[in-house]
C-alpha cells in the first residue's frame, strides 16, 4: 500500500493522462480547534476512459461528486488518495472533507499565542503537505490556477497568493475566535468570508494561506510590472520587537536587483512576508506570501550574523519568485534547479545590492563548510538526484541541494563568464515561464550563450557526488620554487577527479600582516596540474590554493605555509584568506591528520581576536564539536577546562556592547561547569555583577538560566519562575529547552517520554527539549537512552509526521557520548533493518557516520 508515499514513476504515469485547469477551494476555519471544513473542486481533463487519482491527507471525507456522479468514501478514500474511476475528457470533482489542523508545522499548523490566547494559523505545504488542506494532484508539473474562499473570524488577517480581499460579514458562530479588544467592530464569535482571485497557473505546494490577528506594516515598490503592495506581518504580541524598515529596504533592494539579472518583471501581483510562530524551517517561497521563521524578529541584541542571514533568507525566497514559481522543476530530481539558484541568486544579490559586501566570505565559511560536510556522508547525493519518491525528496533538503549546488554555480560563472551566464538565465526565464523545467532545459540556454559545451562540466559536477581534495605539491632550492604542481584526490567511493577554475595567491608578511603579492587564475584537471607561473618566483610566506574561493573542494596547504600560518593566525588580516586558512585547518582535523587538542588551541586563539561576525560563530561551533567530540577521552577534561577558561577570559576582554562579546559570553556559558563559571552566571543573572557594555535581556536571561539547569544550579522551580516572567512562546521553548538540560536521570527521562514517546509537544518545543537532552556535563547521563534509541525509533518513525520523526531521530541521538558503544549500536541496527524505510536509514546512517569520524579525531589526538 502507498500510505501516503507517492513515487516518481506514479507522477509521470498521472501526469501523461491528467492535465489540470483550475481549483477552487472553500476553507471553513470556524468550526473548533481540531478541524476544519474543506471543500474542493477540481477543473482537469484526462484521456477518456481512464482511471487516476488525487491526494488527500483527511480525517474523513463525507462527499465525493465526479462529473455528476456520487462515489462512496469508504470504497475510494484509502491511503492518501481518492480513487477517480472512469474519467472524462473534461472532468469536475468536488471533494467535502475535515481536515485537521496540525502542531507540527506541516499542512495547517494552529498555535495559540501564550501573551494573549489568539489563534494564529499558517500553511506549510512543500513537499506533499498541500494535501493536508485541499484535494490536490500533488505534484510540481500539474499546474494549476487556485481561488481561495476562507470563513474566519471577522477580526483576522487573511493572507493567500492573491491580494486579501475585503471580508463579507458571514453571521455569528459562538467560540469562532477570539475578539480584538481595539476592533470596536468585531463582536464575539463574528465571522466573515473572503474571496480570493483566482492565481496564475502555479504549482500546488507554494499556494498559501495565513490566517490571525497578524499585525501588519505596509509599503510598496516600483517595478518592471508596475507598483507591487507590499507587506510584513507578525503576530501582534511580537509587533513591538518587528524592524519592517530593515526588512522592507533589504526586499526593495532584491526586486531591482533581480528584475534587472534575469530581465524578467516580478511575476505576481504582490508581495506579502509574515513572520510565523513554531516554524521548521528558514522560510518558504510561497508565490506572493513568504512566510519567514518567527525567530527573525529579534526580541533583543542578535549577532551582526544573525541579521546577516536574515538578510539573505528574506533576498533567497524573494529569488525563487523566478527560480522554482515561475519555472518549475518537473519532479524533484530537480529541486536544486530552485534551491541552488535561489542561494546563488542571493548570495550574488547581497554582496552586489545590499550593504552586505563580503557575503561571498560568510557563504565559504558557512555554507561552504555545509556541503562539505554533507558531501562526506555516506548519504551524499549528486546534484541533480534521483528522487525516486517523495519520501526520498523529504530528506534531501540538505548541504548539497543549497550550499553544494550553489558552489557549483558559482564556478561555473567563472566558467563560462558572468554576462553568457546572465544571458542563458534570461533566455531560461523567458522560454519557461509558468512551465516546467529539467536540468537539460537551463544547460541548453547556457550552451547557447556561453559557446561552451556542457555535457561533460554536467557529467562530473551535477551527476556524480564527492568532494575533491586539492594539495600543492612544491619543490623549493635556497628560498626559490623551482617546481610547482596541484594534485587531485578523491574518494574511493566517488573517485571521480573534476576540471576546477581557481586561483592561487601568494602571501607575504609586511608589516606583521600577511599581503598577497601575486596571484594566478588556472584550470586545474586530473590528477595533477602543473603552475609553471609559480617556478622560479620565491616561496611566499604563505601559499593558498583556491584563493577567493572560486573552487568547490577542500583545500591542504604546505608545509611552510601551514606552520607560518598556524604560527601567526592574527597575521591573516583579509578575512576570507583567513577563513581559507582556518577551514583547511578543519578540515584536516576532521580528517584525523590535525590533533584536535591542536586545532582547539588553535580556534581559541582565532576567537580571541575575531571580529568577523559569521566566521566567529563557525569558530565556536567548530572547537565546540573538537573539544567535545574530537577530543582523546583520557584528556578531554583538561581540553574542557581551557576552553571554559579561555572563552571566559575573551568574553572579559571583548569590546563592551560588540558582536564578539555577545557570542563569546553565548560560547563561555555553554561551558561553564566550574565554580568560578556558575558564581559568575548567578551574579550576572541577579545583577549582582555586570560586564560592560552587555544587556541582560530575556534571551540573555535564558542562555544563563540554561547553564545554570546544564550545570545543576537550577531546579525546576528557578525554571518556572523564569517561564513565568516570560510569558510567551519563546519562553516556553527556552523554558523546556532548561527543562531537558538539568543532569539528572530523572531530568532525562521526562524529555525522552515527552518528546519521543508522547505525541503532544508542539514542533518548536519538541526542537527546544532535544537541544537540552543533547546538553550534558556528564555524557554518562545519556548511556541509557543507547537502547532505548534503537529500539523505538523504527516506530516513531512510523507513527509521525515525517518533520517530527526526522527532528526525534537527529535530536534525541545521544551524540554527546561519541563512542564505540554508541557505534557499534547504530552499526547493528542498520545490519538488522535493511528494509527499514529509506529515509529512516540514510538519517540513522548520517548519526552513524559522524560518530565514526569523532572515533577517528580521538584516535589521532591520542
Amino acid at each position: 500500500m502507498p500510505g501516503q508515499n507517492l513515487t516518481r514513476d506514479e507522477a509521470a504515469a498521472r501526469s501523461a493522462v491528467i492535465t489540470t485547469d483550475s481549483y477552487a477551494v472553500a476553507l471553513d476555519l470556524t468550526t473548533g480547534p481540531e478541524t476544519f471544513g474543506t471543500v474542493t473542486t477540481v477543473e482537469f481533463g484526462a484521456q477518456e476512459g481512464t482511471e487516476s487519482f488525487i491526494d488527500l491527507v483527511a480525517p474523513s471525507v463525507s462527499s465525493i461528486v465526479l462529473n455528476g456522479e456520487s462515489l462512496d468514501p469508504a470504497e475510494h478514500f484509502a491511503d492518501s488518495r481518492i480513487r477517480l474511476p472512469r474519467l472524462a475528457e473534461r472532468n469536475t470533482l468536488t471533494v467535502e472533507a475535515t481536515g485537521a489542523y496540525m502542531n507540527t508545522g506541516e499542512g495547517l499548523h494552529r498555535f495559540v499565542d501564550p501573551a494573549d490566547g489568539e489563534v494564529y494559523l499558517y500553511t506549510q505545504f512543500e513537499v506533499p503537505d498541500s494535501r493536508r488542506v485541499f484535494a490536490v494532484f500533488e505534484q510540481p508539473d500539474l499546474k494549476a490556477t487556485f481561488q481561495f474562499t476562507v470563513t474566519a473570524p471577522a477580526h483576522w488577517q487573511v493572507i493567500s497568493n492573491q491580494p486579501t480581499p475585503e471580508p463579507v460579514a458571514a453571521g455569528s458562530r459562538p467560540g469562532a475566535g477570539q475578539t480584538d479588544p481595539a476592533d470596536a467592530d468585531a463582536q464575539p464569535g463574528d465571522i466573515a468570508t473572503w474571496t480570493f482571485e483566482a492565481t496564475p497557473s502555479i504549482s500546488s505546494y507554494i499556494t498559501a494561506l495565513v490566517a490571525g490577528p497578524y499585525d501588519v506594516v505596509r509599503d510598496e515598490v516600483e517595478t518592471r510590472a508596475g507598483t507591487i503592495p507590499l507587506g510584513v506581518f507578525c503576530r501582534r504580541s511580537m509587533r513591538q520587537y518587528l524592524d519592517a524598515e530593515n526588512v522592507m529596504d533589504c526586499t526593495k533592494a532584491g526586486f531591482g536587483f533581480f528584475e534587472a539579472e534575469f530581465d524578467q518583471p516580478y511575476p505576481f501581483a504582490k508581495y506579502d512576508q509574515i513572520f510565523t510562530p513554531e516554524y521548521n524551517m528558514g522560510a518558504m517561497e510561497n508565490a506572493g506570501c513568504v512566510t519567514i521563521v518567527e525567530q527573525y524578529i529579534f526580541r533583543g541584541k542578535v549577532t551582526e550574523s544573525i541579521i546577516e542571514r536574515r538578510a539573505l533568507t528574506i533576498l533567497h525566497e524573494l529569488a525563487h519568485m523566478w527560480f522554482g514559481d515561475l519555472v518549475t522543476m518537473k519532479w524533484w530530481d530537480d529541486l536544486w534547479l530552485n534551491e541552488s539558484f535561489a542561494e546563488w541568486a542571493s548570495t550574488t544579490c547581497q554582496a552586489e545590492a545590499t550593504e552586505w559586501k563580503d557575503a561571498w566570505t560568510t557563504f565559504a565559511t558557512a555554507e561552504k563548510g555545509w556541503a562539505y560536510r554533507q558531501d562526506q556522508l555516506s548519504s551524499t547525493h549528486p546534484i541533480a538526484a534521483d528522487m525516486v519518491d517523495l519520501a526520498a525528496v523529504e530528506v534531501n533538503f540538505d548541504g548539497i541541494t543549497y550550499a553544494k549546488g550553489a558552489s557549483v554555480l558559482k564556478q561555473l560563472v567563472a566558467y563560462v563568464g558572468r554576462e553568457p551566464f546572465r544571458d542563458g538565465l534570461r533566455a531560461y526565464f523567458a522560454k519557461h515561464a509558468w512551465g516546467n523545467t529539467t536540468l537539460a532545459d537551463l544547460l541548453t540556454e547556457l550552451e547557447a550563450t556561453s559557446g561552451r559545451d556542457l555535457t561533460s562540466w554536467s557529467r562530473l559536477w551535477l551527476e556524480t557526488a564527492g568532494v575533491n581534495t586539492l594539495t600543492p605539491v612544491l619543490e623549493v632550492a635556497d628560498g626559490v620554487i623551482t617546481a610547482a604542481s596541484i594534485s587531485q584526490t578523491a574518494p574511493e567511493e566517488w573517485p571521480t577527479l573534476r576540471p576546477h577554475r581557481l586561483a592561487v595567491g601568494c602571501y607575504d608578511l609586511v608589516d606583521g600582516a600577511f599581503v598577497r603579492t601575486h596571484r594566478i587564475e588556472l584550470d586545474v584537471d586530473g590528477a595533477s596540474t602543473e603552475v609553471p607561473d609559480l617556478v622560479g618566483r620565491p616561496m611566499p610566506a604563505l601559499l593558498l590554493v583556491n584563493d577567493d574561493d572560486l573552487a568547490y573542494a577542500k583545500i591542504r596547504l604546505d608545509e611552510i605555509s601551514l606552520a607560518t600560518a598556524l604560527a601567526q593566525p592574527r597575521a591573516l588580516v583579509e578575512s576570507l584568506p583567513r577563513s581559507l586558512v582556518l577551514a583547511a585547518a578543519w578540515d584536516m582535523t576532521r580528517d584525523a591528520e590535525m590533533s584536535a587538542t591542536d586545532y582547539v588551541r588553535l580556534g581559541l586563539q582565532a576567537i580571541a581576536f575575531e571580529t568577523e561576525s559569521t566566521l566567529l560563530r563557525v569558530l565556536i561551533q567548530q572547537v565546540s564539536t573538537a573539544a567535545l567530540t574530537y577530543t582523546a577521552p583520557a584528556g578531554r577534561a583538561e581540553v574542557l577546562a581551557e576552553v571554559e577558561s579561555s572563552l571566559l577570559a575573551s568574553t572579559r576582554a571583548a569590546e563592551p556592547g560588540s558582536d564578539a562579546q555577545l557570542q563569546l559570553v553565548t560560547a563561555w556559558a555553554s561551558f561553564a561547569r566550574s565554580e568560578e563559571s556558575v558564581a559568575l552566571l548567578r551574579a550576572l543573572l541577579s545583577g549582582e555583577q555586570t560586564l560592560s557594555g552587555l544587556t541582560v535581556d530575556q534571551d540573555i536571561r535564558w542562555t544563563l538560566v540554561t547553564a545554570l539547569a546544564t550545570a545543576g544550579a537550577a531546579d525546576e522551580a528557578a525554571i518556572a519562575a523564569e517561564r513565568e516572567r516570560d510569558n510567551t512562546a519563546t519562553g516556553r521553548e527556552k523554558a523546556a529547552r532548561a527543562l531537558a538540560a538539568r543532569p539528572t536521570a530523572e531530568a532525562k527521562a521526562e524529555a525522552w517520554h515527552a518528546a519521543v514517546e508522547g505525541d503532544e509537544l508542539p514542533n518548536a518545543v519538541l526542537a527546544a527539549t532535544a537541544l537540552g537532552f543533547g546538553r550534558v556535563h556528564d555524557t554518562a547521563l545519556l548511556v541509557p537512552f543507547v537502547e532505548r534509541y534503537h529500539e523505538q525509533i523504527a516506530s516513531v518513525w512510523d507513527a509521525r509526521t515525517h518533520h517530527i520523526a526526522e527532528s526525534i531521530a537527529v535530536g534525541f541521538y545521544p551524540m554527546a557520548l561519541a563512542d564505540q558503544r554508541l557505534l557499534d549500536a547504530t552499526s547493528t541496527w542498520l545490519d538488522a533493518n535493511p528494509d527499514a524505510p529509506s529515509g529512516l536509514r540514510r538519517t540513522v546512517a548520517e548519526n552513524r557516520d559522524t560518530v565514526a569520524r569523532a572515533l577517528e579525531a580521538q584516535v589521532r589526538d591520542a
